[in-house]
């Protein structure tokens, strides 16, 4: 069963950026954590705040505005809304707010068509939601260091793990939450396995996962392995292309690929549950890191923040599992991050499908791959993590807008330009 409060979100809940784990791990519905589930949060919390409002007008901006239609940030807003009163949705893909690239500002009306309240808000990626505000607000804190060097370091000292370290930080309830990220996880992938037929949006990409699940079972070793990782991985980043319940790892875009190696290192090798949620706090750790020195948001940083982080995360908690040491793990994770610097974000239509769910099952294998390399070294290797996370934002701040979530460049562009695009012509010129 699913956890009850996955439909009943918490409108007081504070959309301050804060580092608890559960911020990086959000159940929810896609199929976007920044264009889909943070505008639906924000949809709630205006909503919350304007009670009586006779009509709604919403402006999305940026990215939000350029692949609003495929990620469907309308809707989600609209499901909210229009329930209590008559809502307008404007498009501005041109005008690109300083704050983030993904604005959107809710604006009240009264019955004589007067503003009562608006309100500019931004989804920075993974479903968080910030502004100047909660910028020169305090934040809460919940980790005392904010590097892997310094946490591994702390580790090395204590002679402890990285989970245990969040354990420390979190409270042992974080467990708790945790067991219910792995069940929806666990879901989605059988629901995934299950799951036949064309996924929603226009692009005629049918599902794949049952047909790579079952053609798995007609190799042997490594090629049944791979097979697997990959079916596991469609599963998930399939539900999540058609509005199924997932776990943001560290976004919507990107959460087939831990659940993937995961759930294969479970499968194969009979883990008990308590090492698989100690993988996810080790994984969730390396996940907060990125996001609190760079992005997780495709719109700012492109792929790499999404694919490459999960890639990562997912290395770090399949490197743990086989006991690795922390300077193991975290080289595990240092190369997951590494080889996918550069890695744009340019959704055909905007939807999460192409090269997206693909990129998923690449990245988990990939993942797999980082943990064996790591394994056989000792350790010791010249770029850090952090030196990685670095040279991530600043990579992701050089890439031309075009790359970073917008369709207006790379496979979107080609393939609009080509008329294999039909769903394009939804969106707002």
């Amino acid at each position: 069963m699913l956890p009850s409060y996955i439909n009943k979100p918490n409108i007081n809940e504070t959309y301050q950026n804060v580092e608890s784990l559960r911020q990086i791990y959000r159940i929810g519905n896609g199929p976007s954590s920044s264009h889909t589930m943070g505008p639906k949060k924000a949809a709630e919390m205006f909503l919350a705040r304007t009670p009586g409002a006779d009509s709604y007008k919403v402006t999305l901006y940026g990215s939000l505005a350029a692949t609003g239609k495929g990620h469907m940030t309308d809707i989600a807003i609209l499901k909210v809304l229009s329930e209590a009163a008559p809502t307008e949705i404007i498009w501005e893909p041109k005008i690109v707010l300083d704050f983030h690239p993904n604005g959107m500002k809710f604006e009240a009306y009264d019955y004589g068509r007067k503003l009562i309240d608006s309100w500019t808000i931004f989804s920075i990626g993974g479903g968080n939601l910030a502004n100047e505000e909660t910028k020169a607000a305090d934040q809460p804190q919940v980790y005392d260091m904010h590097t892997i060097t310094d946490i591994q370091k702390w580790c090395e000292k204590n002679g402890t793990s990285y989970w245990e370290y969040v354990e420390a930080r979190e409270g042992k309830k974080i467990w708790d939450y945790l067991a219910e990220v792995w069940e929806v996880m666990k879901a989605a992938i059988s629901r995934g396995l299950n799951a036949e037929g064309v996924l929603p949006g226009g692009l005629g990409v049918r599902r794949k996962a049952a047909d790579y699940y079952i053609r798995s079972k007609g190799y042997v070793d490594s090629m049944k392995s791979r097979g697997l990782v990959y079916s596991y991985a469609l599963a998930t980043s399939e539900e999540n292309a058609s509005g199924g319940v997932i776990v943001t790892a560290p976004t919507c875009g990107s959460c087939g690929v831990l659940p993937a190696v995961l759930y294969y290192q479970k499968m194969s090798r009979d883990f008990a549950d308590i090492r698989i949620l100690r993988a996810l706090a080790t994984a969730g750790l390396f996940g907060n890191v990125v996001k609190t020195n760079a992005s997780v948001s495709g719109a700012e940083v492109g792929c790499q923040g999404e694919v490459g982080v999960a890639c990562a995360m997912a290395a770090a908690a399949s490197c743990q599992l086989f006991g690795g040491s922390p300077s193991q793990i975290e080289y595990a994770a240092e190369m997951g991050l590494e080889h996918h610097l550069g890695l744009t974000c340019d959704p055909v239509c905007g939807l999460v499908q192409i090269p997206c769910i693909e990129r998923n099952a690449y990245a988990a294998a990939r993942a797999l791959d980082a943990n064996i390399y790591a394994t056989f070294s000792d350790g010791i290797h010249r770029v850090c993590f952090d030196r990685v996370v670095e040279v991530m934002k600043e990579t992701g701040h050089d890439l031309p807008n075009l790359y970073k979530e917008t369709a207006e460049g790379g496979l979107a562009k080609n393939m609009h330009l080509q008329n294999d695009c039909e769903v394009c012509k939804c969106y707002p010129e």
